[in-house]
């Protein structure tokens, strides 16, 4: 009953609400996996009987949150004999379809004349395993209290104290427990989120990074085009001034170059866009490939740039003495 009281140590902190101990931390790019024997459930030649597995301590779903949608969670009771287990919903509606789940029984392996001698004792909800990424897998846990080897273990705790609190208290209680045990990785849920997606915040920040570069140099460009064409119409414009050409008439003049060259290229850019994210799309989480928001602020983004790139050559030309304007050569 070691690991009972490691949990009972944790859970006596001050400002800790829930403690439990896991041997395969979610979102960790850990995986354990195991064939099975479904009690009742004959298996089609080929099809993957290996569920994703994991060792947990009594709590340990009230402490990450996942939901217990049928049955009961593992107590101290279930130490010894008989074997139990607990079940995802994805396993249950895979073997079970819309059957009850908990008082089934599985065996490990899945050789012909396996026994199924463990007894499905619970129902929890789908949960991520490796990744954020990754969709649920079918998973089955197994109360590592009957366990008859030794392991790692992963803590988790639940408190409303800040990680610089935190982790000095909880760092005492393992040296209380065992000064030799080593303690390490010690981060909060959060972080372990963002850790498991740290490849596709790379990317994001790199795609980020690079698309304000280009549209920099777009806006430069855009504005260099327009200052060299301004420049090559001084002697139209200064005409027009003289003829009484309003300020506003020589602005929209050259705006109106501006609004075909930049219509032209958000055009030939929301084309490839589209195109170019449904190649994308595996590599995104949370978002749609083609979400609509983020097409149309981009777009308010790159028009607006023009306009400004624009604006600034198209006033300057307002300032032109028509004298002047006409000597223009």
């Amino acid at each position: 009953m070691l690991g009972s009281v490691n949990v009972e140590l944790l859970a006596a902190v001050p400002s800790v609400h829930l403690a439990a101990l896991c041997v395969v931390p979610p979102l960790s790019f850990d995986e354990w996996d195991s064939s099975v024997t479904v009690e009742g459930y004959a298996s089609k030649p080929g099809e993957d009987m290996n569920p994703w597995v994991n060792h947990v301590s009594p709590g340990f779903f009230a402490t990450l949150k996942i939901p217990m949608i049928a049955g009961r969670d593992f107590t101290e009771r279930d130490a010894g004999t008989p074997k139990v287990a607990i079940v995802n919903q994805k396993f249950a509606r895979h073997y079970f379809g819309d059957g009850p789940a908990v008082g089934r029984h599985i065996g490990m392996g899945n050789d012909p004349g396996t026994k199924t001698d463990i007894e499905i004792i619970g129902v929890v909800g789908d949960t991520r395993y490796q990744t954020m990424k990754q969709e649920p897998p079918r998973q089955v846990f197994f109360p590592y209290l009957q366990n008859d080897w030794a392991n790692q273990m992963t803590a988790y705790v639940r408190t409303d104290v800040s990680p610089p609190q935190m982790f000095p208290a909880l760092r005492a209680v393992v040296r209380r427990l065992d000064s030799n045990l080593p303690v390490y990785l010690m981060k909060t849920e959060e972080r372990q989120r963002n850790d498991s997606l740290a490849v596709e915040l790379l990317a994001a920040s790199l795609s980020g990074a690079f698309g304000v570069l280009a549209t920099v140099l777009a806006g430069i460009g855009l504005y260099g085009v327009m200052a060299f064409v301004v420049s090559r119409r001084t002697r139209e414009i200064g005409i027009r001034i003289a003829m009484g050409a309003l300020t506003a008439d020589v602005v929209w003049l050259v705006m109106r170059e501006v609004a075909l060259l930049a219509g032209a290229g958000l055009v030939a850019g929301m084309a490839v866009a589209l195109a170019v994210t449904r190649l994308l799309g595996s590599q995104l989480f949370g978002i749609r490939p083609n979400d609509p928001a983020t097409i149309a602020i981009a777009t308010a983004g790159i028009a607006a740039i023009a306009v400004v790139s624009g604006y600034i050559p198209a006033r300057r030309a307002t300032r032109v003495d028509p004298v002047t304007a006409i000597r223009w050569e």
